[in-house]
């Protein structure tokens, strides 16, 4: 089969995917699962014009990307012990209203990050905010509580991330920590349980599921949840929750979330020590005890173990949380390393991994190819006219083929340092945002090139928001809105 053939059978469904997003009329994070269909409307390539600012609205901090649906957009905050969920009028920026929860129990969270993480989502009627430990929140259009669903607490000092994701009258929330993991969903009108499956052997991770559609190929079968989680991804029965399949090979920690484009699925997970010429190991248990276990007790304390990888991880490693780490918690990590893999890999969904029945309903994806440089640790990928884009820390931007990752152009972008927002793109750009602010516009190409940079000079984690020609940027200070004034459109 041709090159371009079996491309088109790889990305068809793309479009059917798109036409059933606005069917269901929802937002949520990634909605678009990484894929931008449509790009009719002109959007800015320069930011650093007066002209292509509609609006600047102040908020408090909080890293969830902004929910953008009807008149209106859905952000999370927060402010020490308080957690609030705004709605903003999407014309003004102005904000409508703001209703706050308090909590007794701050969440732990990682310094880099923020208990108002998870991104809200909203199917037209309600509102819905998750705030990790504190649990799920539904709200009308018009700020009331519908129904509450408290959770945990979870075992993670480095909180929750995960977002909610709607699809069908039903809301799906992945929750893997260092014990204790699930996938749950719940009926998005009543909060009321459908089904729970916990994810055993998982360790931490913040990925937001996906679901795809079951169209490929042109043909449609039942839909599917597609988790990433630590070592391996999951597919799951979206009406059961069942496990229908799991592909291994991923890294330790994931964070990123996956993108489905038609039958095509890519996934790219980085984490420490997980590369093939820079591996973390763990001593086998016998050596650490006759090193380190002074008192004979058979556990290491913090105190006793002469191991930097195992010390900055003691916390997540010590399960039971009684401050010395036993011969089945050791063994459990050491695998975790020695199983970890670091890449960019494609597979192709099965026409019949969705089938209502039979033995194919369980088919497991297919590799088609993994590349193993440039990996981002946060940022997920993104798919926009035949080409995979993925953002590397450092500003390092890789261009791919998706019929076989073969490396169009690897370059470093003008903003360095971290990068947790994830890519966009829309009118043949894509745009970027390092976590120092400076955000990159790019031509939407396989040898792409920089059309402008521009400093915000403010921090960004959330990724931006492309809607009905123009783009929100979330700051740690403010939301912005950008767009090309109907004057200045040719």
């Amino acid at each position: 089969m041709k090159k371009s053939i079996r491309l088109a059978v790889l990305l068809m469904g793309v479009m059917p995917v798109w036409s059933e997003l606005l069917a269901e009329d929802s937002s949520f994070f990634r909605a678009d699962r990484g894929v931008t269909a449509r790009d009719d409307r002109p959007l800015p390539d320069r930011f650093d014009s007066a002209d292509v600012l509609m609006w600047r609205q102040p908020l408090a901090p909080g890293h969830s990307t902004p929910c953008v649906h009807g008149d209106a957009i859905y952000l999370s905050t927060f402010d020490r012990d308080r957690l609030h969920t705004v709605s903003l009028d999407r014309a003004t920026g102005k904000i409508r209203w703001s209703q706050t929860v308090q909590t007794d129990r701050s969440e732990p969270y990682h310094s880099t990050g923020s208990p108002a993480s998870p991104t809200p989502a909203c199917d037209g009627k309600r509102v819905y905010s998750f705030f990790g430990s504190y649990g799920l929140l539904c709200y009308d259009l018009q700020g009331k509580l519908l129904w509450s669903k408290p959770m945990g607490p979870f075992q993670d000092e480095f909180g929750s991330a995960s977002s909610p994701v709607l699809v069908d009258g039903k809301l799906l929330i992945n929750q893997d920590h260092d014990l204790n993991n699930f996938l749950l969903c719940v009926d998005s009108a009543t909060g009321k349980t459908l089904w729970q499956t916990p994810r055993e052997g998982f360790t931490r991770s913040y990925s937001t599921p996906i679901v795809w559609d079951g169209v490929s190929a042109g043909k449609r079968g039942k839909k599917l949840v597609i988790v990433a989680g630590a070592l391996r991804l999951t597919g799951y029965d979206l009406e059961t929750g069942k496990q229908l399949w799991s592909v291994d090979g991923l890294a330790r920690i994931v964070n990123t979330t996956p993108v489905v484009a038609g039958g095509l699925l890519v996934v790219a997970t980085w984490s420490p020590g997980g590369d093939s010429d820079a591996r973390i190991t763990m001593e086998p248990w016998e050596v650490a005890v006759k090193q380190w276990d002074k008192n004979a007790d058979g556990k290491l304390t913090r105190e006793e173990a002469n191991n930097k990888e195992v010390l900055d991880r003691f916390y997540r490693i010590d399960l039971n949380q009684d401050q010395g780490i036993d011969r089945d918690e050791w063994g459990k990590y050491a695998r975790v390393f020695e199983l970890a893999r670091n890449s960019v890999m494609a597979l192709r969904l099965s026409d019949t991994a969705g089938e209502a029945s039979g033995p194919a309903a369980a088919a497991t994806p297919q590799l088609l190819w993994k590349y193993e440089r440039g990996i981002p640790y946060v940022s997920s990928p993104l798919v926009y006219r035949d080409t995979i884009f993925v953002v590397k820390d450092g500003g390092i931007v890789t261009s791919l083929t998706p019929d076989t990752g073969r490396m169009i152009k690897q370059a470093r972008v003008a903003g360095t340092g971290s990068y947790y927002s994830s890519p966009v793109a829309g009118d043949g750009k894509v745009f970027i945002v390092s976590e120092r602010g400076v955000l990159s516009v790019l031509q939407a190409a396989g040898d792409w090139e920089v059309i402008s940079s521009h400093d915000f000079g403010e921090r960004t984690v959330a990724t931006p928001v492309i809607s009905d020609g123009k783009i929100y940027v979330r700051t740690e200070q403010a939301l912005y809105c950008f767009a090309i004034r109907s004057k200045d459109k040719q």
